[in-house]
């Protein structure tokens, strides 16, 4: 990666992604867009920034024209709750903005990022250390983009030649910013509510495992693959990864070793609910540790800590 545009790079992951590529590779080298902009943000005010609406692909090939970008990170999605409030939408623009994206890289000659996701697999999938290579049959119109996705980039790196990579992302967890409609949410929101409320109410139930990663490593995840020896990679749309397995319990039980006070319930949300249950419970990332090397720093305890220490700061709550 040496020219880099990021699409949706206002929200959970891209917020974070382009600072952090930007303190690699240059804050010129690395071009932000979304759909707005936001007053006051450090991504907008930290380098080039575009406004790109992927359902136009004319806006990408002018970004990446202009900039003579060499990477395309596409991040620009709707997730899996927003996903089932308006399943039409999400498809347009979970697959029209990839489609745009994927024929813009090969018009241009342009490697590829997207995330692909656990929701990709579905409740006949393996439940537990799910393989890399297993049954996909998702029952969420966002697993159904995900797995539509990860074969589209197959093809685009077959047919055309397109350099075309991506990771299968756990729910994902910050202190700098909040998610957006994900079924994962409550692990980034318990830990503002116990700082400033010391209780929550989970809308998972307790006994619900979900894989779940905290987003330095998952940062980490997309700088190591990008770099990673193409001749090596054999899974390329998408990989495997994981660091963490829990339930809303065992991250309340945590936080409580921190936070002796916090008290924890339960107001189950029956959509979200039964979008967990039809995920695995952990996924087997063995692929992408032989193929290129990946290893994940934070465990729940030491997430646990580091997330409720940027909080306090960040919320100025002593």
């Amino acid at each position: 990666m040496k020219r880099i545009l990021i699409t949706g790079s206002l929200g959970q992951i891209g917020s974070e992604l382009t600072v952090l590529l930007r303190s690699i590779y240059g804050n010129d080298n690395v071009v932000s867009s979304d759909l707005r902009k936001v007053e006051g943000s450090k991504v907008i005010e930290g380098g080039p920034f575009e406004l790109i609406n992927v359902e136009h692909a004319h806006e990408i090939a002018e970004a990446v024209k202009k900039y003579k970008i060499d990477t395309i990170i596409h991040l620009a999605a709707l997730l899996s709750a927003t996903g089932e409030k308006d399943p039409v939408k999400a498809w347009n623009v979970n697959m029209g903005g990839l489609f745009n994206v994927l024929e813009v890289a090969r018009e241009l000659g342009c490697s590829v990022f997207t995330p692909s996701s656990i929701a990709a697999f579905g409740p006949n999938s393996k439940k537990v250390k799910t393989p890399q290579d297993d049954v996909q049959r998702p029952t969420t119109m966002y697993g159904v983009t995900k797995v539509s996705g990860e074969l589209l980039c197959d093809y685009y790196h077959m047919r055309f030649g397109v350099d075309t990579r991506g990771v299968r992302y756990p729910g994902l967890i910050s202190y700098e910013t909040l998610p957006g409609g994900g079924t994962t949410d409550y692990a980034v929101h318990i830990f503002y509510e116990a700082l400033k409320n010391k209780k929550y109410d989970s809308y998972i139930a307790a006994g619900t495992y979900m894989d779940m990663m905290y987003m330095p490593d998952a940062l980490n995840a997309i700088v190591t693959l990008m770099e990673a020896d193409p001749s090596k990679l054999k899974h390329r749309n998408a990989f495997n990864i994981t660091a963490m397995s829990f339930a809303p319990e065992h991250i309340a039980a945590e936080i409580k070793k921190h936070i002796p006070e916090f008290e924890m319930g339960y107001d189950v949300d029956p959509v979200r609910q039964a979008i967990a249950e039809s995920w695995p419970d952990s996924l087997d990332d063995s692929a992408a540790r032989e193929e290129w090397g990946w290893n994940p720093k934070y465990d729940l305890a030491a997430m646990t800590t580091d997330m409720l220490a940027k909080l306090r700061e960040k919320l100025d709550i002593k």
